[in-house]
């Protein structure tokens, strides 16, 4: 086991490695950069010596090759430099917008948690009966509605019934709990209702799958009753893909929920991903991306830890 586990940590590192390299390239390849777009915007006559002095300040003179070197070098210290566009330390930047991202990602996986097992388990246990007709209805409704758009007609809702809208300026939860979740609370709930459906169909189907195993049908030949199965035999099983899911969605709520964060006004990692790419920040964006390949990875490592919890069956060696 502890040989799986340092073999698995070892494979993040070309992983992470070959994330990097793509993304620097990838910037590069697209046409103009921070300096020609910044000079650009001031509607005035710009020397050629100055955008040069510029390029030369932030380094965009030097081969590829040794900005590549001096920025992966900086990253394996966690130091990602500064912002090509404010100048500030991309760690300050970043790290004042993580925690509202972290904790909306945790929110929504929590509502969606919170949904989607119970009504999994009940469109399975009682499929093809009027309650799992409903139950796949509203999953289908929760795929077919963008989180963004649920988003707004909440905001809405919610300004139409009751003349309120939620605050715009992010307080964190431990300084004023209640005026945090006032806050997070919608988004989440936005964001966790499509989670959910996503979670409570693939719920659904790995259940029925494993409600028609022998084992299933010797423990009701025992005379143990409907949740008595489920709960006690075969949820556990069934929720190793869905544990998969839950686990890969979450890391994409980390940094990607741009649409939604722009309707709630939230400046978290999202708004700012979308802000580096349109200054061509390119060392801003590359920290973002890098940090967002980085939690998928260490993600997906969890959930395969998980999977032992699950089932004892599961052995890495």
């Amino acid at each position: 086991m502890t040989r799986y586990v340092l073999t698995r940590l070892a494979m993040m590192v070309p992983t992470l490695l070959g994330v990097a390299v793509l993304t620097f390239l990838l910037l590069r390849v697209i046409p103009g950069d921070v300096v020609t777009l910044k000079y650009s915007g001031e509607g005035a006559f710009v020397p050629r010596e100055t955008i040069d002095a510029e390029r030369t300040r932030l380094g965009l003179d030097k081969p590829l090759v040794e900005q590549f070197v001096d920025w992966i070098g900086g990253a394996a210290r966690f130091d990602f430099g500064l912002s090509m566009w404010t100048g500030r330390p991309i760690a300050q930047e970043i790290a004042i917008r993580l925690p509202l991202s972290v904790e909306l990602a945790v929110l929504a996986t929590l509502v969606a948690v919170v949904l989607a097992i119970p009504l999994g388990a009940l469109a399975a246990l009682y499929h093809d009966t009027w309650l799992d007709y409903v139950i796949r209805v509203l999953s289908i409704g929760g795929l077919a509605m963008p989180s963004f758009w649920l988003g707004i007609v909440l905001i809405l809702v919610l300004l139409a019934l009751f003349r309120w809208t939620p605050p715009v300026t992010f307080t964190p939860f431990f300084e004023d709990p209640l005026a945090n979740l006032s806050q997070l609370i919608w988004p989440a709930l936005a964001v966790g209702y499509r989670y959910s459906a996503v979670a409570a169909r693939m719920t659904r189907s790995s259940l029925l799958e494993v409600l028609r195993e022998d084992y299933i049908r010797t423990a009701r030949a025992k005379g143990l009753g409907g949740w008595s199965v489920v709960v006690g035999h075969a949820l556990r099983n069934a929720l190793m893909p869905v544990v998969t899911v839950i686990g890969l969605e979450f890391a994409f709520l980390i940094g990607g929920l741009v649409v939604t964060e722009q309707v709630f006004n939230l400046n978290g990692i999202g708004k700012l991903m979308v802000e580096a790419i349109t200054r061509r920040d390119y060392t801003m964006t590359q920290a973002l991306v890098l940090l967002s390949a980085t939690v998928y990875v260490v993600v997906n490592f969890l959930v395969d830890m998980f999977y032992v919890v699950l089932d004892p069956r599961v052995s890495y060696r």
